[in-house]
Protein backbone atom coordinates (compact mmCIF):
# COMPACT_ATOMS: atom_id res chain seq x y z
CA UNK A 1 0.00 0.00 0.00
CA UNK A 2 1.36 3.29 -0.97
CA UNK A 3 1.39 6.08 1.96
CA UNK A 4 0.19 9.41 1.79
CA UNK A 5 0.62 12.60 4.52
CA UNK A 6 -0.20 16.38 4.80
CA UNK A 7 2.22 17.20 7.95
CA UNK A 8 3.43 20.90 6.82
CA UNK A 9 -0.21 22.56 8.39
CA UNK A 10 -2.06 19.99 10.84
CA UNK A 11 -3.13 23.01 13.13
CA UNK A 12 -5.96 21.55 13.37
CA UNK A 13 -6.31 17.90 13.16
CA UNK A 14 -10.05 17.33 12.87
CA UNK A 15 -9.42 19.44 9.27
CA UNK A 16 -5.79 17.50 8.04
CA UNK A 17 -7.84 13.98 9.02
CA UNK A 18 -10.83 15.08 6.73
CA UNK A 19 -7.93 16.04 3.20
CA UNK A 20 -5.91 12.94 4.18
CA UNK A 21 -9.10 10.51 4.18
CA UNK A 22 -10.59 12.00 1.41
CA UNK A 23 -7.15 11.53 -0.83
CA UNK A 24 -6.74 8.18 0.97
CA UNK A 25 -9.86 7.09 -0.15
CA UNK A 26 -9.96 8.05 -3.72
CA UNK A 27 -5.96 7.24 -4.13
CA UNK A 28 -6.50 3.80 -2.11
CA UNK A 29 -3.58 4.84 0.28
CA UNK A 30 -2.57 4.40 3.84
CA UNK A 31 -2.39 7.92 5.79
CA UNK A 32 1.02 8.96 7.33
CA UNK A 33 1.60 10.90 10.30
CA UNK A 34 5.34 10.97 10.53
CA UNK A 35 7.74 12.01 13.13
CA UNK A 36 10.74 12.25 10.84
CA UNK A 37 9.94 14.76 7.86
CA UNK A 38 13.38 13.62 5.76
CA UNK A 39 12.96 10.20 5.98
CA UNK A 40 9.04 10.07 4.98
CA UNK A 41 9.74 12.00 1.82
CA UNK A 42 12.75 10.05 1.09
CA UNK A 43 10.70 6.93 1.04
CA UNK A 44 10.27 4.83 -2.39
CA UNK A 45 6.95 4.14 -1.93
CA UNK A 46 5.49 7.35 -1.14
CA UNK A 47 2.80 8.21 -3.16
CA UNK A 48 2.00 12.02 -1.65
CA UNK A 49 3.06 14.58 0.60
CA UNK A 50 3.77 18.13 0.87
CA UNK A 51 7.34 19.49 1.93
CA UNK A 52 8.88 22.64 2.04
CA UNK A 53 10.18 24.22 -0.77
CA UNK A 54 13.84 24.42 0.56
CA UNK A 55 14.24 20.79 1.33
CA UNK A 56 13.21 20.26 -2.31
CA UNK A 57 16.01 22.01 -3.90
CA UNK A 58 18.70 21.13 -1.03
CA UNK A 59 17.98 17.73 0.20
CA UNK A 60 15.37 16.15 -2.05
CA UNK A 61 16.89 15.84 -5.59
CA UNK A 62 14.95 12.86 -6.64
CA UNK A 63 11.59 13.44 -5.44
CA UNK A 64 8.71 14.35 -8.35
CA UNK A 65 7.60 17.76 -8.09
CA UNK A 66 3.05 16.55 -8.56
CA UNK A 67 2.42 20.39 -7.65
CA UNK A 68 1.29 23.00 -5.33
CA UNK A 69 -2.00 24.32 -3.85
CA UNK A 70 -3.45 27.32 -4.61
CA UNK A 71 -3.88 29.86 -1.11
CA UNK A 72 -6.33 32.36 0.13
CA UNK A 73 -5.02 33.22 3.77
CA UNK A 74 -4.00 36.72 4.08
CA UNK A 75 -0.61 36.79 2.72
CA UNK A 76 -0.68 34.51 -0.16
CA UNK A 77 -1.24 35.32 -3.87
CA UNK A 78 -2.54 32.35 -5.85
CA UNK A 79 0.45 29.35 -5.20
CA UNK A 80 2.47 31.80 -3.70
CA UNK A 81 2.86 32.48 -0.25
CA UNK A 82 5.22 34.67 2.30
CA UNK A 83 6.15 35.06 6.18
CA UNK A 84 4.94 37.38 8.90
CA UNK A 85 7.38 38.98 10.84
CA UNK A 86 6.14 38.24 14.26
CA UNK A 87 7.12 40.32 17.73
CA UNK A 88 5.64 40.89 21.02
CA UNK A 89 3.18 43.86 20.60
CA UNK A 90 5.14 45.85 23.20
CA UNK A 91 7.24 45.89 19.64
CA UNK A 92 4.58 46.23 17.28
CA UNK A 93 5.86 49.63 16.26
CA UNK A 94 9.47 48.59 15.67
CA UNK A 95 11.29 48.25 11.86
CA UNK A 96 13.20 45.19 11.12
CA UNK A 97 16.53 47.12 11.67
CA UNK A 98 15.48 47.62 15.06
CA UNK A 99 15.88 44.11 16.30
CA UNK A 100 19.69 44.11 15.13
CA UNK A 101 21.73 42.48 18.15
CA UNK A 102 18.11 41.53 19.98
CA UNK A 103 16.73 37.20 20.03
CA UNK A 104 15.50 35.35 17.03
CA UNK A 105 13.70 32.03 16.44
CA UNK A 106 13.25 29.59 13.95
CA UNK A 107 11.38 26.60 13.31
CA UNK A 108 14.10 24.73 11.94
CA UNK A 109 17.63 25.20 9.56
CA UNK A 110 15.99 23.54 6.62
CA UNK A 111 12.93 25.72 6.41
CA UNK A 112 12.31 28.58 4.13
CA UNK A 113 9.66 30.36 6.00
CA UNK A 114 11.35 30.30 9.50
CA UNK A 115 14.92 30.48 8.55
CA UNK A 116 16.12 30.93 5.02
CA UNK A 117 13.38 34.53 4.02
CA UNK A 118 14.04 36.03 7.50
CA UNK A 119 18.38 35.48 7.13
CA UNK A 120 17.33 36.96 3.22
CA UNK A 121 15.84 39.61 5.15
CA UNK A 122 18.86 40.46 7.28
CA UNK A 123 21.35 39.97 4.97
CA UNK A 124 21.58 43.57 3.61
CA UNK A 125 21.86 44.95 6.83
CA UNK A 126 23.88 42.82 8.97
CA UNK A 127 27.08 43.39 10.46
CA UNK A 128 30.34 40.82 10.10
CA UNK A 129 27.83 38.56 9.13
CA UNK A 130 25.52 38.74 11.97
CA UNK A 131 22.04 40.72 12.69
CA UNK A 132 20.76 39.20 16.02
CA UNK A 133 22.97 38.66 18.74
CA UNK A 134 21.09 34.92 19.10
CA UNK A 135 19.17 32.50 16.91
CA UNK A 136 17.62 29.28 18.67
CA UNK A 137 15.77 26.93 16.73
CA UNK A 138 12.25 25.76 18.71
CA UNK A 139 11.57 22.85 16.32
CA UNK A 140 7.91 24.44 14.96
CA UNK A 141 6.45 27.60 13.94
CA UNK A 142 4.13 27.05 16.83
CA UNK A 143 6.61 26.41 19.38
CA UNK A 144 8.55 29.67 18.11
CA UNK A 145 5.69 31.54 18.81
CA UNK A 146 5.11 30.17 22.16
CA UNK A 147 8.89 31.39 22.76
CA UNK A 148 7.78 34.89 22.00
CA UNK A 149 5.36 34.98 24.02
CA UNK A 150 7.44 33.86 26.94
CA UNK A 151 10.27 36.43 26.25
CA UNK A 152 12.62 33.80 25.20
CA UNK A 153 13.16 35.39 21.67
CA UNK A 154 12.37 38.73 20.22
CA UNK A 155 11.26 38.34 17.06
CA UNK A 156 10.33 35.13 14.36
CA UNK A 157 9.21 34.68 10.51
CA UNK A 158 6.16 32.71 10.44
CA UNK A 159 4.82 31.52 7.46
CA UNK A 160 0.86 33.37 6.82
CA UNK A 161 -0.82 30.10 6.29
CA UNK A 162 0.38 29.43 9.77
CA UNK A 163 -0.57 32.08 11.35
CA UNK A 164 -4.29 31.94 9.70
CA UNK A 165 -4.89 28.98 10.42
CA UNK A 166 -4.05 29.35 14.04
CA UNK A 167 -6.38 32.44 13.99
CA UNK A 168 -9.41 30.21 13.10
CA UNK A 169 -8.22 27.31 15.45
CA UNK A 170 -6.43 28.45 18.31
CA UNK A 171 -6.02 32.27 18.06
CA UNK A 172 -4.62 32.44 21.87
CA UNK A 173 -1.52 31.31 20.43
CA UNK A 174 -1.35 34.22 18.96
CA UNK A 175 -2.31 37.04 22.11
CA UNK A 176 0.14 39.41 22.66
CA UNK A 177 1.85 38.91 19.13
CA UNK A 178 1.89 41.53 16.28
CA UNK A 179 3.25 41.21 12.97
CA UNK A 180 5.99 43.77 12.45
CA UNK A 181 7.09 43.16 8.96
CA UNK A 182 6.99 41.06 5.93
CA UNK A 183 8.76 38.73 3.38
CA UNK A 184 8.51 38.96 -0.48
CA UNK A 185 6.52 36.30 -1.81
CA UNK A 186 8.25 33.07 -3.52
CA UNK A 187 6.78 29.61 -4.33
CA UNK A 188 4.52 27.64 -2.18
CA UNK A 189 5.43 25.02 -0.28
CA UNK A 190 5.65 22.15 -3.17
CA UNK A 191 3.68 17.91 -3.31
CA UNK A 192 5.68 15.58 -4.19
CA UNK A 193 5.96 12.03 -4.99
CA UNK A 194 8.53 9.26 -5.08
CA UNK A 195 10.98 9.28 -7.43
CA UNK A 196 9.57 5.38 -8.65
CA UNK A 197 5.78 7.02 -9.01
CA UNK A 198 5.02 6.50 -12.67
CA UNK A 199 3.77 9.29 -15.26
CA UNK A 200 0.27 7.55 -15.17
CA UNK A 201 0.05 7.82 -11.44
CA UNK A 202 1.31 11.36 -11.34
CA UNK A 203 -1.48 11.96 -13.75
CA UNK A 204 -3.77 10.50 -11.28
CA UNK A 205 -2.23 12.49 -8.77
CA UNK A 206 -2.60 15.74 -9.93
CA UNK A 207 -6.60 15.27 -11.50
CA UNK A 208 -7.40 13.80 -7.51
CA UNK A 209 -6.26 17.20 -6.56
CA UNK A 210 -7.77 19.06 -8.73
CA UNK A 211 -11.02 17.55 -7.21
CA UNK A 212 -9.85 17.84 -3.99
CA UNK A 213 -9.65 21.50 -3.72
CA UNK A 214 -13.21 21.74 -4.70
CA UNK A 215 -13.90 20.34 -1.40
CA UNK A 216 -15.15 21.77 1.59
CA UNK A 217 -12.59 20.68 3.87
CA UNK A 218 -10.37 22.22 1.65
CA UNK A 219 -11.65 25.56 1.76
CA UNK A 220 -11.35 25.44 5.33
CA UNK A 221 -8.03 25.01 4.93
CA UNK A 222 -7.58 27.95 2.79
CA UNK A 223 -6.79 26.12 -0.20
CA UNK A 224 -8.34 27.56 -3.27
CA UNK A 225 -6.64 25.73 -6.03
CA UNK A 226 -4.29 23.47 -7.36
CA UNK A 227 -1.36 24.11 -10.15
CA UNK A 228 1.71 22.64 -11.38
CA UNK A 229 5.10 24.89 -11.30
CA UNK A 230 8.32 23.91 -12.69
CA UNK A 231 10.37 22.66 -10.25
CA UNK A 232 12.62 25.74 -11.96
CA UNK A 233 10.59 27.72 -9.84
CA UNK A 234 11.68 26.47 -6.66
CA UNK A 235 15.53 27.97 -7.49
CA UNK A 236 13.91 31.38 -6.27
CA UNK A 237 14.15 30.06 -2.81
CA UNK A 238 18.15 29.04 -3.24
CA UNK A 239 18.76 32.13 -4.93
CA UNK A 240 17.48 33.94 -1.44
CA UNK A 241 20.73 31.72 0.32
CA UNK A 242 23.17 32.64 -2.52
CA UNK A 243 22.30 36.38 -2.15
CA UNK A 244 22.53 36.48 1.60
CA UNK A 245 25.99 34.09 1.59
CA UNK A 246 27.13 36.88 -1.12
CA UNK A 247 26.88 39.57 1.89
CA UNK A 248 28.80 37.37 4.31
CA UNK A 249 25.40 35.82 5.90
CA UNK A 250 25.10 32.25 5.97
CA UNK A 251 23.58 31.63 9.54
CA UNK A 252 20.50 33.69 11.34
Amino acid sequence: MKRLSLPMYDIHHPATQALTGRLAQWLRADVEWPDDLLTHWRARDLLLSQTCGYPLMTQLPDAQLVGAFELSAPGCDGARYRSWLVAREADKACALADFRGRRAVANSIDSHSGYNALRYLVAPLAQNGRFFRVTHLSGSHRQSLADLRAGKADIAAIDCLTWALLRCHAAHELAGLAIVGETPLCPAPPLITSVRTDQQTLATLRRILTRLVKAKAARASFISGFTVPDREAYREITRWEEEAAALGVTTL
